[in-house]
């Protein structure tokens, strides 16, 4: 029977490359293997793993943030997430302290701060090539480096054999660490990447068929019974209101979705049909324009990169977006800011025509990684929200500008540590664009 809030845990490692992700999609598969409605989440700005967690769960996943996020949205998502389920596995990012740049361990992002506001204890996942009996020293130091951080157990990763098992358990043992499960090192247990990172749900034929042998694993090799007694219902008071978000860019939406337009955050979605809007999705890839009777057309970010082709030979699409911007907002993040300009060069000297609705141009061909959180504000007044209006978000893309355009600016941007990126973005009549994806309104 399904719980009204169910309780947690958190998924998390010492480092990055460490298996946490294949960890817990075998996790989410595995229990809901067994009959279980499991929830899930994801710490960060990640897009990509919030889709392989729909896959495996068959339900949303929400991104918690507490660099990015106001504290009454976090706090909401927090409650919602692990509502009308069984359990809920939330996955961490980076290492269990990670976050972004500044002073302290405060309101920099990380899992562990996750982990303190929500009370649901962390599952460590400890990749153990290259160590046995020093594991216990470096779970130590997890276990014991914040006091409201609770360390439910270990999941032993990568193990190398039955002796190797057995000198790191006994370790962990002698400081009362529970482990949870010990699974072997596996070429099978891996998931396919490209330039952003892991190879998203939709464009991953076989999925289903690597979920089942995730789960297969960790059925075989982790104490499913043990690890859900660990889990500990949120400790967040009540879901409170939704906070600063976006609002909604009209009455009716029109989203692009397809293999090009995946790299949306469900609670800005949500949000929007909570503050009344209708969403409607349509495919740029299948050549369909917007709907005639949408109000506000979103291109989310994607890899138009990868179809750069389709899009350029869309006619229906691009001259029906572009009838549509001549009346009503437009608003296009990343890949939908790089559609939303001139031309997008894939290879070098082969340059695909886009939209032409703002006048920059992009390159796949000349690549350079923009990663990072942006504390955004807003030039003049838009669908987006007024002039001086501070946003919060992320941004992560290889594609560089090639051509800025004369448009004026759609934000000026500051980086987490403060430093000073000046303008990004640009807008044109009733259309704006960046690769800045937004998460929330400034926290206070």
């Amino acid at each position: 029977m399904t719980l009204e809030r169910a309780p947690g845990l958190i998924v998390a490692a010492p480092a990055s490359g460490g298996g946490k992700t294949t960890v817990t999609l075998g996790l989410l598969a595995a229990l809901r293997r067994q009959g279980l409605a499991v929830a899930s989440a994801k710490v960060g700005p990640d897009y990509i793993d919030p889709s392989l967690h729909r896959a495996a769960t068959g339900r949303e996943a929400l991104n918690l943030d507490g660099w990015a996020m106001a504290p009454r949205l976090l706090d909401s998502l927090m409650a919602r997430a692990s509502e009308n389920a069984d359990v809920l596995i939330c996955e961490g990012v980076m290492g269990l302290f990670d976050g972004a740049a500044g002073p302290g361990f405060t309101n920099c992002g990380s899992t562990a701060e996750i982990a303190a506001r929500s009370g649901w204890p962390v599952v460590l996942v400890v990749d153990m090539r290259g160590q046995s009996q020093s594991v216990a020293a470096l779970v130590h130091g997890f276990k014991t480096f914040r006091a409201d951080v609770t360390l439910a157990g270990v999941i032993l990763n990568r193990i190398g054999s039955d002796r190797h098992r057995q000198m790191a358990t006994e370790a962990l043992e002698a400081i009362a660490v529970p482990v949870l499960g010990a699974i072997p090192r596996s070429e099978a247990l891996a998931l396919p990447e490209r330039h952003l990172g892991l190879v998203q749900a939709e464009d991953s034929p076989e999925l289903d068929a690597r979920l089942a042998a995730f789960a297969d694993m960790i059925s075989e090799h982790v104490a499913l019974d043990a690890l859900l007694a660990a889990a500990r219902p949120t400790e967040v008071a009540s879901k409170g209101g939704e906070g600063a978000c976006l609002p909604p860019l009209g009455q009716r939406i029109a989203v692009a979705h397809d293999a090009a337009f995946t790299f949306r955050y469900g609670h800005l979605l949500d949000g929007w049909r909570r503050g009344g809007a209708e969403i409607v999705f349509f495919s740029p890839l299948a050549d369909e324009a917007p709907p005639r009777d949408a109000d506000a057309v979103y291109l989310p970010g994607g890899y138009p990169e990868l179809h750069a082709e389709r899009i350029a030979s869309a006619t229906t699409f691009l001259d029906g977006l572009r009838r549509f911007a001549r009346t009503r907002p437009v608003y296009g993040e990343c890949g939908g800011h790089i559609v939303l300009g001139r031309s997008l060069e894939v290879t070098p000297g082969r340059h695909m025509e886009m939209a032409g609705l703002l006048g920059h141009s992009t390159s796949f061909a000349q690549r350079h990684l923009h990663l990072g959180y942006r504390r955004a504000v807003l030039s003049s007044d838009c669908a987006l929200g007024r002039a001086g209006r501070v946003l919060t978000g992320h941004e992560f893309h290889y594609v560089a500008t090639s051509d800025a355009g004369t448009d004026p600016p759609l934000f000026h941007c500051h980086a987490a540590d403060g430093r000073d990126l000046g303008a990004m973005g640009s807008r044109r009549g009733h259309v704006l664009g960046s690769f800045f994806h937004v998460i929330s309104g400034a926290p206070a």
